[in-house]
């Protein structure tokens, strides 16, 4: 294939393999450049995806290449986007291979951003040990796996409050931890007091367990708290420095502003998925976002309206 394409797809998750997809079967000529640096990488299952639910995200996501690369006018490769530029007839986009793949230099005449986002886990050394098997980040994908367990809710964000009242749905027993943060409000914490939550202001030291699994939180002044799974309230950032010279509007979270069909502020331009409002979301709306993107960037091309 030359390096020349219709569509050039940023990201190789749900959301960009979605679009690539259905761009593919509408005989558009796609490459999809993926940097193959997942936020989901630590999960173990997803669920709630039809006819996937319980694979693993990485599972989910070969599959979708495998299909993706199936049609004869589709490409996908290992490639983190470096830039992207305006050009007279559309765009520039230069990446640097990954994983022992060639660097690419490639026009196009539309791009789809569906990179997604990055996380900052909270201020706790150990929580990686156990972040992707028994501490989620998202409520709906496995709030059933931890239906009636005792369970922790740790997070420095303002929503906290909102989380918890989420995650009570599953489980009775639930102590939220904001490890030494004010974010939680005084009202807020009356108000999950009524509802039989906890909130534990002190300080996290560690995260307690072994091969066994996530058993307790222990804070700083020695306090261990018994716990067997929970959440984390991630804090979720975009990474787009590539897409600076486009000067894309962004939000006041810094996801790309976006009309009903994923249209950014610059012509051409589409986004899809997590880097889009409201932020994060479960692998079967992302992909389902991806679908819609494509559509109006297929019609935009051949000049009929959404």
């Amino acid at each position: 294939m030359s390096d020349a394409y219709d569509v050039v797809v940023i990201g190789g998750g749900p959301a960009g393999l979605s679009a690539a997809l259905n761009l593919a079967r509408a005989r558009r000529r796609v490459l999809v450049l993926d940097g193959n640096r997942p936020r989901h990488a630590a999960t173990l299952r997803s669920h709630g995806f039809l006819t996937r639910d319980g694979v693993p995200p990485l599972d989910l996501r070969r599959l979708g290449r495998e299909e993706v690369a199936a049609y004869g006018n589709a490409e996908i490769q290992f490639a983190a986007v470096q830039t992207v530029e305006a050009t007279p007839d559309g765009f520039r986009v230069v990446a640097q291979g990954v994983r022992g793949e060639p660097d690419r230099d490639v026009v196009t005449r539309t791009v789809v951003v569906a990179s997604g986002l990055t996380e900052t886990l909270p201020k706790v050394g150990n929580m990686r040990a156990f972040y992707g098997t028994d501490l989620h980040s998202c409520v709906e994908c496995d709030g059933f796996e931890k239906a009636d367990a005792p369970l922790a809710l740790i997070g420095e964000s303002a929503d906290l409050a909102e989380w918890a009242i989420l995650i009570a749905q599953w489980s009775s027993d639930l102590i939220v931890f904001t490890n030494g943060s004010d974010t939680v409000t005084e009202p807020e914490e009356a108000a999950l007091a009524s509802a039989g939550i906890r909130v534990e202001r002190g300080a996290v030291a560690e995260l307690a367990g072994g091969r066994d699994g996530f058993s307790g939180v222990m804070l700083a002044d020695g306090t261990l708290i018994e716990r067997s799974g929970g959440f984390v309230r991630p804090e979720w950032s975009a990474p787009l420095e590539y897409l600076l010279p486009l000067a894309l509007d962004r939000d006041t979270d810094g996801y790309v502003v976006v009309d009903a069909w994923g249209r950014t502020t610059v012509p051409g331009v589409y986004a899809a998925g997590d880097i889009t409002p409201p932020g994060p979301q479960q692998l079967i709306v992302a992909a389902g976002n991806g679908a819609r993107v494509a559509r109006a960037l297929n019609r935009d091309l051949a000049g009929v309206p959404s």
